[in-house]
């Protein structure tokens, strides 16, 4: 199993708990901090003072070296290898990263451009090569890295962490998804759109942390949290969200939260879950969400890996 990876090294609670602590240390100091604060006046200021480019950089750069750290912590502090931290997989399965990609990439776009063609006016063509291109290299660069440390730290260094202190499967799936949602609390979006929209932003930790336990590895969710920001960011930006960007598209309508918000989570994600099950033959499903962490031993990663490797 996907949890049990980190049974068969040197377990050591004391080295596992600075990581967490001191992220989500800082997740509830930048909360506090800007509780008070107009977060899209704040990133409006940044973007006036250094521009557009290196604002991006600086906010999605913090998350990318975090995620250095994380594998280094990960590789040389606790012996740890970055597959088992990724897959259950005897290797990283790249086909199952550039399926997920692909086909939330796809959806993203297809999307976009039936609400441009459906409501042009609530769109500007903000498409400007000079400026377009180089935030095209900064996004391939930064981008992978940052949804790559969210899905290590989340679904790959909790989920194990958890998992393995409460014996539990259920316990890391709630925690790591409601965690996440919590981690963008402080985005403008929030402060735009009201409360409403952790609903979306926790239930996607709740999709994440199924397929993650469902595919007994990160794959999945390591594609779909790729496409779904670097994609994003590509095609479309707005002057409320927290990623403010030289896109194609720039979103001017009056943005407000209904059921948009909720059919992603009640719609998409269990239609996605259904594709990703048939097509990699997921079973037991009641186990594998919610069943015992058992210890660790070879027989029980044995049996685990059988099927695991369906295409």
């Amino acid at each position: 199993m996907y949890i049990n990876q980190i049974h068969n090294k040197k377990f050591n609670l004391i080295l596992y708990l600075p990581i967490p602590l001191v992220f989500l240390g800082l997740i509830v100091l930048n909360y506090i901090t800007t509780a008070d604060v107009n977060v899209e006046e704040m990133i409006q200021m940044m973007i006036n003072e250094l521009g557009t480019n290196l604002t991006f950089a600086i906010m999605v750069g913090q998350l990318a070296i975090c995620c250095v750290i994380l594998l280094f912590w990960v590789k040389f502090i606790h012996g740890q290898s970055i597959r088992s931290l990724t897959t259950s997989r005897k290797k990283v399965d790249w086909k199952r990263i550039f399926f997920s990609f692909t086909i939330w990439g796809v959806f993203t776009m297809v999307t976009t451009l039936i609400f441009y063609f459906l409501s042009p006016e609530s769109f500007v063509v903000n498409f400007d090569p000079v400026k377009f291109f180089p935030f095209l290299i900064i996004a391939l660069l930064l981008i992978p890295l940052q949804t790559s440390f969210e899905e290590y730290f989340f679904r790959g260094y909790l989920m194990q962490g958890i998992g393995v202190v409460t014996k539990s499967r259920l316990f890391p799936l709630i925690i790591t998804s409601v965690t996440f949602g919590l981690m963008h609390i402080a985005n403008p979006e929030v402060g735009k759109l009201g409360m409403i929209i952790m609903v979306y932003y926790i239930g996607t930790g709740f999709f994440l942390g199924i397929i993650t336990l469902m595919d007994e590895g990160l794959e999945l969710a390591l594609g779909f949290h790729a496409a779904n920001n670097l994609i994003g960011a590509l095609l479309v930006t707005a002057d409320w969200t927290a990623f403010q960007t030289h896109s194609i598209l720039k979103d001017v309508s009056e943005p407000s939260a209904g059921f948009d918000v909720l059919f992603p989570v009640l719609v998409i994600f269990p239609i996605l879950l259904f594709i990703f099950g048939r097509k990699y033959k997921w079973t037991n499903w009641k186990e594998k969400l919610t069943g015992k962490v058992y210890e660790y031993s070879p027989e029980i990663e044995n049996i685990n890996s059988i099927g695991n490797d369906n295409e």
